[in-house]
């Protein structure tokens, strides 16, 4: 769940219904960036980005859950998150995007480098689309951050949109 300009108050009531749904559907639910809306929500883990709370605290704050870590483009920022128990690293952006703008640009070879350090998940991040997605699978990203190309699609219905990714 990832929502910047909402008060914390309306992220709760949305994340209360997100939720559910996953629970509905066994897909894990994870908040971005605010480890304690995480905890409040009993959400099975949340993802930080650089700026945000440091990996040990919000491994005090929520416990023994899932928290990925943002790396962009760098493995030193990939061997911290893998030194402080990340669950899982995140790279990119791979590609341009309308949903976020891209500070740090990445390409397949931080996915190939990273999966020579660690065994933990590896996640692809930033433009990714049914055109380009199975390249980053076959380049060692074990899971894809899928945002724009689902839920802003001119072309297609979300529905439709995962669709063209199996």
């Amino acid at each position: 769940m990832r929502f910047k300009k909402y008060s914390s108050k309306k992220k709760f009531v949305i994340g209360t219904k997100i939720k559910k749904i996953c629970k509905r559907y066994k897909v894990k639910f994870l908040v971005n960036d605010e480890p304690r809306l995480a905890k409040k929500l009993n959400a099975d883990g949340c993802h930080l980005g650089q700026n945000d709370m440091p990996l040990k605290e919000a491994k005090r704050v929520i416990g023994n859950k899932i928290i990925g870590v943002t790396c962009h483009n760098s493995i030193k920022l990939a061997k911290i998150a893998i030194k402080s128990e990340a669950s899982y690293l995140a790279f990119g952006a791979f590609f341009s995007s309308k949903t976020k703008k891209a500070k740090f640009k990445t390409t397949t070879k931080i996915l190939i480098e990273a999966s020579k350090l660690t065994k933990l998940p590896l996640v692809a991040i930033g433009g990714i689309n049914s055109n380009n997605y199975k390249n980053l699978l076959l380049n060692k990203a074990n899971f894809l951050a899928i945002s724009g190309y689902v839920w802003n699609n001119k072309k297609y219905k979300p529905q439709d949109a995962i669709k063209k990714l199996v």
